[in-house]
C-alpha cells in the first residue's frame, strides 16, 4: 500500500529507514536530489506500508518528464513481496515514460526489474581508494566562499554538466539545501580561479566519518585540457586525508570514459554499481 506523506513530519521515520537500508546495503538507497525535492515538495514522498498498516518501505516520485521514482524496502521487511507490489504500483501511477535507479545492483532488484520488463539504460559506478599512501599537496587551491562563489558556482556547474540529467539542473535553492546539511564545510570544497579571479574549477568533497566522497568536480570547457582536474583530484584526496578519511569514493557513469580513466589511473577500484531502468507503458 502506496500512500503520499510529508518527509519533514515524518524525517526521524525516514532517517532510520535510510540509515538501516545503508548499512546492509553499504550505500544510501536515494539521492541526494531526490530527498532535497521532496522536502520541498517538488517530488512525492510515498510511504510503503503492509496489510497491517506498519511501514516498510519509502519511496520518491517526480512527475518530471520523464517521471522518475527511488525506491527502498526496510532490510527488516524484505523477501515479503513489498517491493514486487511496490514496484507496480508506483509503475501504474505514471501513462508514458518513467525512470528509477536501483542502487547496488543487488540480483533481487534485477529480477524485479526483469519481472516489470524494465530496460536497463544507464550505469553508475562507485569508485574507491585507500587513503594509505602520500596525498599531500591540497594548499595549492582556494576554499569556497558562499557569499562570493554560490551564483557563479551554480552557473559554472550548469555549463560544465549542460548534458548530464541531474547534476545539470541544481539551483541555487538546491546549493543552499546542500550547504544547509549537517556534513556541509565550506572548506571541504575546493576551487580554482582564473588570474582574474573567476571560477573555473572545483571539487566538492562530502566527507561524513572515515569516508570521503569526491561528490561533484567541475571544470570549465575553457580551462580544460590543463590537467586541472587531476590536480584537484589529488588534492581533494589530501584534503581527506588531513581531515582524517581512510577512505576516498566517488561516483562516476561509465559513458565518461575520460573520468573514469582518470580515476582509475589514481588508484581507484570498483567498489558498487548503480543501475537506471526506464520503463515505456505505451511500449
Amino acid at each position: 500500500m502506496l500512500h503520499t506523506s510529508d518527509l519533514r513530519r515524518e524525517r526521524e521515520a525516514f532517517d532510520r529507514l535510510v540509515a538501516d537500508a545503508l548499512a546492509t546495503d553499504g550505500q544510501p538507497p536515494f539521492s541526494d536530489q531526490s530527498i532535497v525535492e521532496a522536502r520541498d515538495e517538488r517530488r512525492d514522498y510515498l510511504e510503503i506500508a503492509d496489510d497491517e498498516g506498519t511501514l516498510v518501505g519509502a519511496a520518491i516520485a517526480s512527475a518530471s518528464d520523464p517521471a522518475e521514482f527511488e525506491l527502498v524496502i526496510a532490510p527488516a521487511h524484505r523477501g515479503a513481496g513489498h517491493g514486487g507490489r511496490a514496484l507496480r504500483s508506483l509503475l501504474a501511477r505514471y501513462d508514458g515514460e518513467v525512470l528509477t535507479w536501483a542502487h547496488g545492483d543487488h540480483p533481487a532488484a534485477a529480477r524485479l526489474a526483469a519481472s516489470t520488463h524494465l530496460t536497463r539504460i544507464r550505469t553508475l559506478y562507485q569508485l574507491r581508494r585507500p587513503l594509505d599512501v602520500d596525498t599531500s599537496g591540497d594548499d595549492a587551491f582556494d576554499r569556497f566562499d558562499p557569499q562570493r562563489d554560490a551564483d557563479d558556482w551554480v552557473a559554472l556547474n550548469a555549463r560544465v554538466f549542460a548534458d548530464h540529467p541531474e547534476q545539470g539542473r541544481i539551483t541555487r535553492s538546491d546549493l543552499d539545501a546542500r550547504m544547509a546539511e549537517p556534513w556541509f564545510r565550506r572548506d571541504d570544497m575546493l576551487v580554482a580561479r582564473s588570474e582574474s579571479g573567476a571560477l573555473i574549477g572545483y571539487n566538492w568533497l562530502k566527507i561524513e566519518g572515515d569516508v570521503g566522497e569526491i561528490y561533484v568536480l567541475g571544470i570549465d570547457a575553457n580551462a580544460a585540457g590543463r590537467g586541472l582536474g587531476r590536480a584537484l583530484t589529488a588534492a581533494g584526496l589530501a584534503h581527506m586525508r588531513k581531515r582524517g578519511c581512510r577512505t576516498a569514493a566517488l561516483y562516476v557513469d561509465d559513458e565518461n570514459e575520460r573520468a573514469v580513466h582518470l580515476y582509475r589511473a589514481m588508484g581507484f577500484t570498483d567498489y558498487t554499481t548503480d543501475v537506471q531502468y526506464r520503463h515505456d507503458a505505451r511500449s
